[in-house]
């Protein structure tokens, strides 16, 4: 996987590199094209990045990918690790684009937080190379792990932590989308998933919002991660933003 990064700071003092791997712009659907041949076998992509700053591809464009993915035989492979299960306001990202990927991985939010747990998840055609013990990790099929997975997901569901996602999310971005300081570039985001994007460094500002009680994580240098828990309320989004303001704009 670190051949698979376009990161030099996970790179650096690592290889030799894995060769075969095509590192293509994000959202751009002539590049994909330009970059399939019949030697390729797969396209893992995040339906919306989290780590470089939590950037959301041009609409259509997923549903391009798939089709395209489709026609030569490629294997779509969506990394929703980050993404999936509420963040977007959707249970999985790709969902707002109404496609269906072969192969799903996903893992962070899968546990809610309790213990760590990822799965992939794919059709029988694709995960059936596998047979039962031929394919196995440390903590693969642990059986507390997927109990407390199975549970987060029936709690997910049931208090409908989905659609929460998508209504306090969207009031949550409008808010910040009307802060007008001179050092914001940017706000853009789908559910409770939101990056404030500066024109300079963001690690200072979130240095000066945990002093105000507000845990965030600067990501490519420049923007701010706003991810909150799903449980958050209107109050509170209230009560952060007061702060955020604050920060940003005096």
């Amino acid at each position: 996987m670190v051949s698979f990064s376009s990161s030099e700071q996970y790179r650096d003092g690592f290889g030799p590199f894995t060769p075969g791997f095509k590192i293509i712009p994000f959202g751009d659907i002539d590049a994909l094209r330009s970059a399939i041949t019949p030697n390729t076998c797969g396209f893992l992509v995040e339906p919306i990045q989290g780590e470089a700053g939590i950037l959301i591809p041009p609409t259509g464009y997923l549903r391009e990918a798939a089709e395209l993915c489709q026609r030569n035989n490629v294997l779509l492979m969506a990394d929703e690790i980050q993404s999936g299960l509420g963040r977007t306001g959707k249970l999985f990202a790709y969902m707002h684009e109404g496609i269906t990927p072969d192969v799903l991985i996903v893992g962070k939010a899968l546990a809610g937080g309790f213990y760590p747990v990822s799965a992939v998840l794919a059709s029988s055609e694709i995960l059936g190379v596998f047979g039962p013990g031929e394919h196995g990790s440390t903590f693969g099929g642990n059986p507390l792990g997927c109990a407390i997975a199975r549970t987060a997901l029936r709690v997910l569901i049931e208090e409908k932590m989905v659609e929460r996602s998508a209504e306090l999310g969207a009031y949550f971005l409008s808010r910040l989308q009307t802060l007008q300081g001179s050092a914001i570039k940017e706000v853009r985001g789908k559910g409770m998933w939101i990056g404030i994007e500066l024109k300079g460094m963001a690690r200072p500002y979130c240095i000066l919002l945990k002093e105000e009680g507000i845990l965030c994580k600067e990501t490519h240098d420049h923007v701010i991660r706003i991810a909150p828990p799903l449980v958050i309320t209107r109050e509170e989004i209230d009560w952060a933003v007061e702060r955020i303001a604050k920060v940003l704009e005096k």
